[in-house]
């Protein structure tokens, strides 16, 4: 399995490497101009990703956007909404204008407030269908 976060905050990318390195392989992205860059790389090298891990608020183009790009992306490329990649938004902002914003209208698959920690994460893989490779 491939797994890409897209966050700005250097700790937060190395506690989420750390934590989905269970699940496969994790790349890291510092905004979502780079995610957006990463998810098309991906895609011409034929070794997409399974599941984004995307932070709402970040610098040269925010989660909102790069979902929306990525969206685009598969549209272009004539993905099956089924296959389409899982992405899961997080941000400290726990308001409802966000979530409808991010996941009901933004295309994200699911949404997380943080704090993000094992559990969050652990329950977010398991309703998208994904298990650990090892424990």
């Amino acid at each position: 399995m491939r797994i890409l976060v897209a966050e700005d905050d250097f700790g937060s990318q190395q506690f989420m490497k750390e934590l989905l390195t269970t699940y496969g392989e994790v790349d890291l992205a510092e905004n979502g101009e780079e995610a957006v860059n990463a998810f098309q790389m991906a895609w011409q090298e034929n070794i997409p990703y399974d599941v984004v891990f995307m932070d709402i608020m970040m610098p040269e183009k925010t989660g909102h956007e790069a979902i929306q790009d990525i969206r685009n992306i598969e549209q272009e490329m004539k993905i099956h909404q089924k296959d389409e990649v899982k992405i899961i938004m997080s941000t400290v902002l726990d308001d409802p204008k966000n979530v409808v914003k991010a996941y009901h209208k933004g295309g994200a698959t699911s949404y997380m407030v943080k704090p993000v920690d094992k559990d969050k994460i652990e329950s977010e893989m398991q309703k998208i269908g994904f298990v650990p490779l090892y424990e």
